[in-house]
């Protein structure tokens, strides 16, 4: 099996996020350090966040975190981390994040998520990179926005072959095959 060398995570950095989540991003940690992918993530040590990266680092995986300045009053970047970057806008995080990254996971979050999610997806719709965009919707999660996303779609405001530039996935184990599959199209032609 081959994934990509290194993934960025978009997700929530709330400790009160539900615990099925906080599971999630502690499943999907330890599973990209069983494969030797590099976590690309928001530098945080709290919430879906910072379960990742614990989960990566203890299972004796690589991190980079990026962590904006302006976000010193809000979160606390990681103090353990492969590699910490620190940038001085949420601009500079998102691109340092894009060009380390040979893919994107969207796991649950909030108003951030959905910001990085958009604008690599439109990164994507103006041909800015070819990268693949995986949503996990965990226990349903996403249900809402990606049924916006289909009526985007639907009423013109976006053209049919955006719904081809993302995949939707329900459990840990369709994502671990998506990031293969991603991996293996990247290599092919």
């Amino acid at each position: 099996m081959a994934y990509p060398k290194a993934v960025a995570v978009f997700c929530g950095a709330s400790n009160d996020a539900p615990r099925i989540h906080l599971d999630l991003g502690r499943d999907f940690g330890k599973k990209m350090a069983e494969n030797n992918i590099r976590l690309v993530y928001g530098g945080g040590d709290c919430g879906i966040m910072g379960a990742v990266a614990n989960a990566v680092m203890s299972n004796g995986g690589k991190v980079t975190g990026v962590f904006p300045e302006s976000l010193k009053n809000i979160e606390n970047e990681h103090q353990s981390l492969t590699e910490i970057i620190m940038v001085e806008t949420m601009h500079q995080r998102k691109e340092i994040m894009y060009q380390r990254s040979g893919a994107f996971v969207i796991l649950p979050g909030g108003f951030g998520t959905m910001d990085e999610m958009f604008e690599i997806l439109t990164w994507k719709q103006l041909l800015l990179h070819d990268k693949p965009i995986i949503i996990m919707n965990n226990a349903g999660y996403w249900n809402n926005l990606v049924a916006l996303m289909n009526e985007i779609i639907a009423k013109g405001f976006a053209k049919k072959e955006v719904a081809t530039y993302y995949q939707v996935v329900d459990d840990l184990e369709s994502l671990m095959e998506a990031l293969e599959v991603a991996e293996h199209r990247s290599h092919e032609g």
